[in-house]
C-alpha cells in the first residue's frame, strides 16, 4: 500500500513554502456544517476546472467516486455527520481558464455555492499568463460580489514536465496562483508542492494513472490540501 493511501483525515496543515491555512476564512460555512436538523441548511461546494476535478484517469474513464471532489465529499463528511453537502463539479476535461471564466456566471454562479474550488492551471500553461490572470480574477472577483468563498488549486502534474526544476513551465502558474489568492484575500490549496515532493522521492509514477491525470494516491494528496480549511 503507498504512504500516500492515508486516512484522507490525516493531512500537514503547512506547506513547503511556511503557509497555513486560515482556519477563520470558512467560519461561517464550518458553523453550518455543524448545525443540525431542523436548524441546518444544504451546503453546495463546487469543483470548476479541468480534467483533474472532473475525475478522467487513464483512457478518457471517468473515475468520479475515486477522484478528488468526492473524495473530499467523504473526509468532509467523516467531521460532519449532521452536514447536508452537495459535491457540484462544473469542470469540463480539456479547458483552461479563458473558457471557463466565460461560463462561470451561467453554469457555476446558478448553483448557489458557498465554496468555489478553481483547478485550472495545468492546462493554464499553454495559454499567455497575462490571460489566465484575467481569467482568474474575473472569477474570482464574480464569486466575491456573491459574497461566495473561493480556493485557487495549484496544479497536478504532467510525467512530461520535471515540476522539481524550477524552470519548468507549470511554476509561474503555480506561482500567479498563490499570488492571486493573496491578492484577492481568498483561500489557497497548493498540492502542487506535496507533489514536488513525491517527485524529488521519485515515486511520481506511484501517484498516477496516466501522463497528466492522478490516480487514487494523487486525488489524495489533493485532497488533503484542501481540508484544512474546514477544520
Amino acid at each position: 500500500m503507498l504512504k500516500y493511501l492515508l486516512p484522507v483525515l490525516l493531512f500537514a496543515f503547512t506547506n513547503t513554502f511556511g503557509q497555513v491555512a486560515d482556519s477563520t476564512y470558512l467560519s461561517d460555512v464550518k458553523r453550518e456544517l455543524r448545525t443540525q436538523w431542523p436548524k441546518n441548511r444544504r451546503i453546495n461546494v463546487v469543483f470548476h476546472g479541468h480534467s483533474v476535478p472532473a475525475g478522467f484517469w487513464d483512457n478518457h474513464e471517468v473515475h468520479t467516486l475515486e477522484s478528488y471532489p468526492n473524495l473530499f465529499l467523504k473526509a468532509l463528511k467523516d467531521k460532519y455527520p449532521y452536514a447536508v453537502v452537495n459535491v457540484i463539479v462544473t469542470a469540463v476535461g480539456g479547458e483552461n481558464s479563458l473558457k471557463g471564466a466565460t461560463r462561470f456566471e451561467s453554469e457555476v454562479l446558478p448553483h448557489q455555492p458557498d465554496v468555489i474550488f478553481i483547478d485550472y492551471a495545468l492546462n493554464d500553461r499553454f495559454s499567455p499568463l497575462d490571460k489566465t490572470r484575467e481569467a482568474l480574477a474575473k472569477m474570482i472577483l464574480a464569486a466575491q460580489a456573491k459574497n461566495i468563498k473561493g480556493i485557487l488549486v495549484t496544479p497536478s502534474p504532467d510525467q512530461r514536465i520535471d515540476i522539481s526544476d524550477p524552470a519548468n513551465p507549470l511554476d509561474p502558474y503555480a506561482a500567479q496562483i498563490r499570488e492571486l489568492a493573496k491578492q484577492y484575500h481568498i483561500g489557497l490549496a497548493d498540492p502542487y508542492v506535496n507533489f514536488q515532493k513525491v517527485v524529488k522521492e521519485g515515486k511520481l509514477k506511484e501517484v498516477m494513472s496516466s501522463v497528466n491525470h492522478p490516480n487514487l494516491a494523487g486525488h489524495t494528496l489533493i485532497v488533503n490540501s484542501l481540508l484544512p480549511y474546514f477544520l
